[in-house]
């Protein structure tokens, strides 16, 4: 908003557009195939025992361990480049950084709390990016 207003950032190239939309809907389908693979998919991290709770495995999770926030991240990092504003990329930066900090936290409770949690992360050996980390 400001940013547009005040014209603080200088004008994207076109691809800087074309690739914003690209992750945007990248991220968005990666998420929402998250929430359809894992029916224990929450915004809270706890073990659902009342539900039986087991590791998630099939769709995204072969690939990756935590695919939900990947999504995320690619959306929340894809929306200041199709607004085309350098400046909202230091608050989607900041919320990247906050959701990868999650992820490390998030794969200790569930290593500690969730049953064959421990050997799906020697099976799925990469939180987020395959082959990277």
């Amino acid at each position: 908003g400001l940013d547009f207003r005040f014209i603080w950032s200088q004008k994207l190239p076109i691809i800087s557009h074309i690739l914003g939309i690209f992750f945007f809907i990248l991220g968005n389908a990666l998420f929402t195939w998250s929430m359809i693979s894992n029916k224990y998919f929450s915004t809270l991290v706890r073990i659902q025992v009342d539900r039986n709770h087991t590791v998630s495995t099939g769709g995204p999770y072969a690939f990756v361990r935590h695919p939900g926030y990947l999504g995320f991240i690619l959306y929340n990092l894809a929306t200041p480049l199709i607004l085309g504003s350098l400046w909202a990329l230091i608050p989607a930066g900041i919320l990247s950084i906050l959701l990868i900090i999650r992820t490390v936290l998030e794969d200790n409770t569930l290593k500690k709390e969730l049953n064959g949690y421990r050997e799906y992360t020697e099976k799925v050996k990469y939180r987020l990016i395959p082959y990277i980390w």
